[in-house]
C-alpha cells in the first residue's frame, strides 16, 4: 500500500468536533499505544521551517514537516530523528520499517542481519518529492556546514551513487518492503555515499567503510575501510576524503584498529588514535596519529616512549580527542598499561572471589558495578602540534581535568576525591581537592581541599568556581593571580534551598552562565537572578529587579543556542518562570542593559517547556501542556502569539478526561499546606466518589503537567483513574527529621481528612498508592491509621535497620548515607538513634495494620533490595493480613518492559476497583496463580 503525502493549510481537520461530557466514554487498556507524543522537534536557521515527529507510545510515527510563513506542512510516514541543514535548504531523516514487520520479525526470531533495515529520506525544502534509500545503516550532516550528506549502507549497492538530489524522484511505495537485508551484522563494513546537495554533479561512493567523521564545516571525511579478503585489489585503510576536490587520500594504510577520530574546527587538522597489533595479542599498544595539510599520511605523533608520556603508561584507545578552538592543541587520553592475561591458567580451576576490604577507597559492588568505566579510565594529557611535545595533565593523583575556554586558555580546571571515598558510603558524596592546572606545564596549583561539590572553570578560563556546602557560599580562584574570594557574601537573598528538609546542607540554587570576558557571573536564588562580580570587588546586581521573589516567580535563563559559550552584555535573554502560588508556567525576555528588568510575554495555566529559537531569525518553537491539553509544538516571533502547529491525540475528546485545581488544608501540627485535587470531567457534586491518595514529597509544581494514559513504571496512572470515577489527591508533603514516617502521617492523613469533609467524598472508600519513598510511606500510614480501605505500595522499605546497611545494586553504593543525610531523613546512624529506626519501620508495626495491601517488588530492583517487599508480604502473611507480593521477573526499581507496565495496570485496577467500588476479585486477588500456572494463566478473570 502506498501512503501519499498530504497537505494542510490548517489543523482544523484533525481535530473531531466536540462530544458531549455526558456521551463520553471512561479510559480503558487499549487507549495506551495509540496516545501520542512529540518526539524530536527542530527549527531552521532562518526560521521558516519546522520538523517534528508525532509518535505513539507502540506504532508508526509520523515526521512532520512545517512551513512557519504559510502553513503548508508536509506528513511522511515512519519519519524520525529530523536533521535540517544548516543552510535550511533541507531535511534528512530516517524511514523506520513498519512496527508489525519489526515485531514480526522479532517473533520469528530473525537474527539481526534479517530484520528490516531503516531508509534515509532527503526532502528538498518547499518541494514535495521525498527521495528514499532504503537499507541505511546511519547519516550524518555537518554541524556548521551545509551542502553535504554522508551515509552509510548496510551493503553495498552500484546504484547508490546514481542519485542526483538537483532532482529528487517522487517519493514512491514508502509502505513497500523493499528493505533488503545488510551482508552480515551491523558492524561490518557497507557502502559510504557522499551526497551533494543541490550539486549538479552525481554523488559518490567510497565501499567497504566501517566508520566515518564528518568535520564540522563538512569539507572533509575521516574513513576506515576493511575490504574482504575475495576482494584481493582493495587494501584496509584510514582515508582522508576531500569534499572540495571529491577524491581521497590514504592516511594510514594497512590493517590495525583506529578510533576517537576528530578534527579540528576548520575541518584542516585530523587526529585518531591506532595500533597495529594483532587481534590476537594479548596486550596493545596505541599511538596518536596526527595530520595536517602539507603531509602526505598522518603521521605517528605520541606513543607509549614519547617524552611526557608517565612511565609504563601508553596512549589510551578510549581517552576522547579535541582540539582546542584555536587548533593549537590537541588534548587526548593516557593510561597506565594493564597486565596481560595470564593464558597459562586455566580458567575453570581459577576460584571465583569478590575481595572485600575494609580500606578500598569503593565497595567492591561498585567496583564491580564499575568495572567497565575503570577499564577505560584515561587521563587527560596535551600535544602541541607546531612545538611536537607532550604534557600530561591528570594522573593517578588527580584524576579528572577540564581545560578552560575550549582548550585555548592558559589553565584548566582538576580534581581529585581521593582520601574521602571510603566515606561515601555514610556521606553519599565524597570532598574533592581543586587544582588549577597551567595547560602549557602541567603544573598545579591547589585551589581549595575538601569542598563538597565540584569545580568549574570560566567560559573563557578566567576564573575556577565552586560553591562551599557548610559555608553556604559561591567562590571564585583567579587564574591569573592564584587569589580566591567569597563572592556571593552579599547578596541580600538566600542562596540556598529555602525548604531544605534533609538531614543535610542545603543546596545551592545553581549558576545561570558567565558574562562575555568573564566579566560576571549569574547566580540564582530561589527566585531572582543575580549578576555576580567574580572579582568581588562590585556589589551583586539584582538582574531581574527582584521581581522574581515579589511576584513568587522562580526565573532562570534559557540557554536557546548550544554553541553560545558566554552572554553578551546586550543580549536580549529569554527566562522560563514558575509562580509558587498559581503553578502558572511562563516566558519573559530580559535586556541586560534594560532597566526596566524582566517583561512579561506570557504567563498562564500551563506549562512551557523545550523551547528553541532559530539561530538566524526571532522565531521560536516551543511546546504547551496543561493537565488537560497535550504537549503540542507552537511556532511565532511573538511568544505571546504564537500559533499552535499540531495537534496530538484528538481522540482524547471521546474520552471522560478530567481536571486538576489546587487543594489547600491544616495539617495537624497547624501548617497550612496543599496538594494537587483532580476531579473526573463529569463531575458531579450530588455523586459520592472514592477517592485515591498519590504522593511522594512535593508534587504541585506539576499541576499544569500532561499526564498520558499510559502503563507507567511504577507510579499510580492518574488519568486513567480519574477518567473511571475516581477523585485524586496528591499532596505537598514537608518532614521532620528523625520522623519521616509521622511527617507522612501528618500531611496525608490531615489531607484525606479534610478532602473528606466535602459531601461528594464517600470516606469509607479511600486507597492511597505509593511508588519507593512513596511505597515506604504506604506501608508506614496501614500500620498508623485504619482510615485507608485498600493500599499499594511499590518497592518499600519496610525495615530500615535491615534496609540501612543495604546495597543499591544499580549503582553499587552502600544505603547508610539515605538514612543519616537524605531522603530517609533519619539524620543519624542505626546505633546512635536505633529507636528512630524502629519508629519508621513498618515491619515492627505490624501488628496495627487492618488495610488490604498489594506490593510490588521486583528481584532485580536497583535502587531498594527486594528483600524488603519480602519482609513487609511474610509478616502481613504470617498474621494473616490480606497481602500480595508482584515479582517482576528481572525487571528494575520500575519497571522497564512495556508489557510489565501493562500487566501492572491492569492489576492495580482490578486491586482498587475490587476494594473502594465493590467489583468482583479476580482470581489472581481471590485465588492466587500457582507457580505451575505462569505464563498461562494470568489471573484476570473474575
Amino acid at each position: 500500500m502506498t501512503r501519499s503525502l498530504w497537505w494542510s493549510l490548517s489543523l482544523a481537520c484533525l481535530i473531531p468536533a466536540s462530544v458531549s461530557a455526558q456521551s463520553k466514554k471512561p479510559l480503558d487498556h487499549t487507549v495506551y499505544d495509540g496516545w501520542q507524543n512529540i518526539g524530536v522537534k527542530t527549527i531552521s536557521n532562518n526560521g521558516q521551517w519546522a520538523a517534528y515527529t508525532v509518535t505513539p507510545q507502540e506504532g508508526d510515527a509520523t515526521l512532520v514537516v512545517r512551513n512557519l510563513r504559510d502553513g503548508r506542512q508536509v506528513s511522511i510516514p515512519r519519519g524520525s530523528a529530523p536533521v535540517i541543514t544548516e543552510d535550511s535548504r533541507y531535511v534528512v531523516f530516517y524511514i523506520k520499517p513498519f512496527f508489525q514487520d519489526t515485531r514480526q520479525a522479532r517473533i520469528k526470531k530473525k537474527i539481526p542481519t534479517d530484520m528490516p533495515k531503516d531508509s534515509l529520506g532527503i526532502l528538498e525544502l518547499g518541494q514535495t518529492a521525498v527521495t528514499k534509500i532504503p537499507n541505511v545503516r546511519s547519516f550524518k550532516t555537518p554541524e556548521k556546514g551545509s551542502g553535504l550528506l554522508a551515509y552509510l549502507m548496510e551493503r553495498p549497492k552500484d546504484t547508490a551513487a546514481k542519485i542526483n538530489l538537483t532532482k529528487p524522484a517522487p517519493l514512491k511505495d514508502l509502505d513497500a518492503d523493499d528493505d533488503t537485508p545488510g551482508r552480515s551484522s551491523a558492524a561490518d563494513a557497507g557502502d559510504l555515499v557522499i551526497v551533494y546537495l543541490g550539486k549538479q554533479h552525481p554523488a559518490d561512493t567510497v565501499k567497504y567503510v566501517t566508520s566515518y567523521t564528518l568535520s564540522k564545516p563538512g569539507n572533509s571525511l575521516a574513513l576506515v575501510t576493511n575490504p574482504p579478503k575475495k576482494d584481493s585489489l582493495a587494501k584496509p585503510a584510514v582515508l582522508l576524503w576531500d569534499a572540495a576536490a571529491r577524491r581521497s587520500s590514504i592516511l594510514s594504510n594497512g590493517h590495525g584498529a583506529f578510533a576517537q577520530f576528530a578534527f579540528d574546527e576548520a575541518g584542516k587538522q585530523l587526529a585518531y588514535v591506532g595500533s597495529r597489533d594483532s587481534a590476537k595479542a594479548l596486550q596493545k599498544f596505541y599511538s596518536l596519529y596526527y595530520f595536517k595539510p602539507g603531509q602526505d599520511t598522518a603521521r605517528i605523533v605520541v606513543t607509549k616512549s614519547t617524552k611526557g608520556i608517565p612511565a609504563n603508561w601508553d596512549v589510551s584507545e578510549d581517552g576522547r580527542l579535541v582540539f582546542s578552538r584555536n587548533g593549537e592543541r590537541l588534548f587526548f587520553g593516557t593510561a597506565p598499561i594493564p597486565k596481560p592475561k595470564d593464558t597459562t591458567i586455566v580458567d575453570f580451576e581459577v576460584a571465583k572471589v569478590d575481595i572485600w576490604h575494609y580500606q578500598d577507597d569503593y565497595l567492591q559492588t561498585m567496583q564491580l558495578k564499575n568495572l567497565d568505566r575503570e577499564l577505560k579510565r584515561n587521563y587527560a594529557a596535551v600535544y602541541f602540534p607546531a612545538q611536537q611535545r607532550v604534557v600530561q595533565l591528570a594522573d593517578l593523583s588527580m584524576e579528572t581535568f577540564f581545560p578552560g575556554d575550549e582548550g585555548n586558555a592558559n589553565y584548566g580546571v582538576g580534581y581529585t576525591d581521593a582520601n574521602s571515598r571510603v566515606a561515601m558510603q555514610w556521606t553519599g558524596g565524597t570532598l574533592k581537592t581543586g587544582y588549577a592546572v597551567n595547560i602549557s606545564t602541567g603544573e598545579r596549583k591547589v585551589i581549595k581541599t575538601d569542598v563538597d561539590g565540584n569545580f568549574v572553570i570560566s567560559s573563557e578560563g578566567r576564573f575556577i568556581l565552586w560553591f562551599d556546602q557548610p559555608e553556604g557560599q559561591w567562590h571564585t580562584y583567579e587564574t591569573a593571580t592564584g587569589t580566591s574570594r567569597v563572592i556571593s557574601a552579599n547578596i541580600p537573598a538566600r542562596i540556598t534551598d529555602e525548604e531544605m528538609d534533609m538531614p543535610d546542607y542545603p543546596r545551592a540554587y545553581g549558576t545561570n552562565g558567565w558574562q562575555e570576558h568573564d566579566k560576571y557571573v549569574y547566580i540564582n536564588d530561589r527566585y531572582d537572578i543575580w549578576q555576580v562580580d567574580p572579582l568581588g570587588k562590585e556589589t551583586p546586581v539584582n538582574l531581574t529587579k527582584g521581581e522574581g521573589r515579589r511576584l513568587r516567580t522562580s526565573f532562570r535563563i534559557l540557554k536557546l543556542d548550544q554553541d553560545e559559550r558566554f552572554i553578551l552584555p546586550k543580549q536580549h535573554l529569554l527566562l522560563a518562570a514558575q509562580n509558587d502560588s498559581s503553578k502558572y508556567g511562563g516566558l519573559w525576555s530580559l535586556k541586560l542593559q534594560d532597566k526596566k528588568g524582566p517583561q512579561q510575554l506570557v504567563m498562564a495555566p500551563y506549562a512551557y517547556s523545550a523551547v528553541d529559537k532559530a539561530k538566524n531569525a526571532e522565531m521560536y518553537l516551543f511546546q504547551r501542556s496543561s493537565f488537560v491539553e497535550s504537549p503540542d509544538v507552537f511556532a511565532g516571533a511573538d511568544i505571546a502569539k504564537a500559533e499552535r502547529i499540531s495537534a496530538l491525540n484528538p481522540q482524547q475528546r471521546q474520552y471522560n478526561w478530567g481536571t486538576a485545581e489546587l487543594f489547600s488544608w491544616q495539617t495537624y501540627n497547624g501548617k497550612t499546606t496543599e496538594g494537587i485535587l483532580y476531579k473526573p470531567e463529569d463531575f458531579d457534586p450530588n455523586k459520592k466518589y472514592p477517592v485515591l491518595i498519590y504522593f511522594y514529597e512535593k508534587l504541585t509544581d506539576g499541576l499544569y503537567s500532561y499526564q498520558a494514559p499510559a502503563p507507567t513504571p511504577s507510579r499510580l496512572n492518574i488519568t486513567f483513574f480519574v477518567s473511571r470515577g475516581y477523585v485524586v489527591l496528591a499532596p505537598d508533603i514537608r518532614y521532620e527529621t528523625g520522623h519521616p514516617g509521622k511527617s507522612a502521617y501528618n500531611y496525608i492523613v490531615s489531607g484525606a481528612e479534610a478532602l473528606a469533609k466535602n459531601p461528594w467524598i464517600d470516606k469509607t472508600n479511600m486507597g492511597i498508592q505509593g511508588q519507593s519513598w512513596g511505597g515506604y510511606q504506604v506501608c508506614y500510614l496501614i500500620t498508623a491509621t485504619p482510615l485507608f480501605k485498600a493500599a499499594w505500595a511499590g518497592a518499600p522499605v519496610a525495615n530500615m535497620t535491615s534496609a540501612y546497611g543495604g546495597i543499591r545494586w544499580e549503582s553499587g553504593m552502600n544505603r547508610q548515607f539515605q538514612y543519616e543525610h537524605s531522603q530517609s531523613r533519619i539524620g543519624a546512624t542505626l546505633w546512635d538513634k536505633p529507636e528512630l529506626y524502629i519508629e519508621n519501620s513498618p515491619l515492627f508495626h505490624i501488628p496495627k495494620v487492618t488495610t488490604p495491601l498489594a506490593i510490588m517488588h521486583n528481584d532485580a530492583d536497583g535502587a531498594v533490595p527486594w528483600y524488603q517487599g519480602i519482609e513487609m508480604f511474610t509478616a502481613m502473611r504470617r498474621l494473616g493480613k490480606p497481602v500480595w507480593l508482584l515479582n517482576y521477573n528481572g525487571e528494575a526499581h520500575n519497571l522497564v518492559q512495556r508489557q510489565n507496565r501493562k500487566d501492572i495496570q491492569v492489576r492495580e485496577q482490578q486491586f482498587f476497583d475490587h476494594f473502594l467500588k465493590g467489583a468482583p476479585a479476580p482470581k489472581w486477588l481471590s485465588k492466587g496463580v500457582p507457580a505451575t500456572e505462569k505464563g498461562k494463566d494470568w489471573g484476570f478473570d473474575y
